[in-house]
């Protein structure tokens, strides 16, 4: 099994890039290989299982954005493939059809999903989130200068509970398609939330997964989700 981490020395904020040090010991015999900015993605080469991108700066999106688009024709044959992406924080606005900036300027995006976000660089948005998935509930925060829209309720990845969705006036949060998975969601997602993790785990053909740390996590995690459900 072959994992992907794109950009890491720019696309690394919020200690994001946890989520795949938690992955390594999930998955010891699995090959990670990050890919620096300027370099041609393992991805347009050779098969990969899994991509993962973290939160970026906004300027950093635009560079990131520079080097993806001559690979955008691989990315959606790979999405049709069900190789599975995890793109947390704002990384999840490349792959939909545009950003726009405060003064009204669009910066053209990959164009996977129906999917715009807006800047507002001069308002942060800092949150905790409770939702509801599959798997079981997520637990997440969000530190945010975008918000973002999309015309298809099919793209929904985690129902509303507590919290802001996409937008304010959202029901749910990030958004998914096949094995694509691209959430606002900071904490790091994958050591918060077991059931998830051990659900991107099957998506990536493991039997019957298990956690490295799993007595603890999910300890911490039922903790969490008390205090989420009752104080927060």
């Amino acid at each position: 099994m072959k994992i992907e981490i794109l950009y890491p020395e720019r696309c690394n904020l919020y200690g994001d890039l946890a989520n795949m040090d938690y992955l390594r010991k999930c998955l010891p015999q699995a090959e990670f290989v990050e890919t620096p900015l300027g370099e041609t993605p393992w991805f347009a080469r050779e098969k990969v299982d899994m991509v993962y991108l973290g939160p970026m700066t906004e300027q950093a999106q635009e560079q990131v954005l520079e080097q993806l688009a001559s690979w955008t024709g691989r990315i959606v044959e790979l999405v049709k493939q069900d190789v599975v992406f995890l793109c947390t924080g704002n990384a999840l606005e490349l792959f939909g059809e545009a950003i726009f900036k405060e003064d009204g300027s669009r910066i053209p995006c990959l164009g996977l999903f129906p999917l715009t976000a807006q800047r507002d660089m001069m308002h942060r948005h800092n949150s905790v989130f409770l939702g509801s998935f599959e798997a079981g509930p997520v637990t997440g925060f969000k530190s945010q200068f975008t918000t973002a829209k999309t015309s298809s309720g099919e793209l929904k990845l985690f129902g509303v509970e507590k919290g802001m969705g996409l937008n304010k006036k959202c029901p749910f949060e990030g958004v998914r398609f096949r094995n694509f998975f691209g959430t606002y969601l900071l904490g790091p997602l994958l050591i918060n939330n077991p059931p998830f993790t051990k659900y991107l785990l099957s998506r990536l053909g493991v039997e019957n997964p298990t956690l490295a740390f799993e007595k603890e996590v999910q300890a911490a995690y039922e903790k969490r989700l008390e205090d989420f459900k009752t104080k927060v």
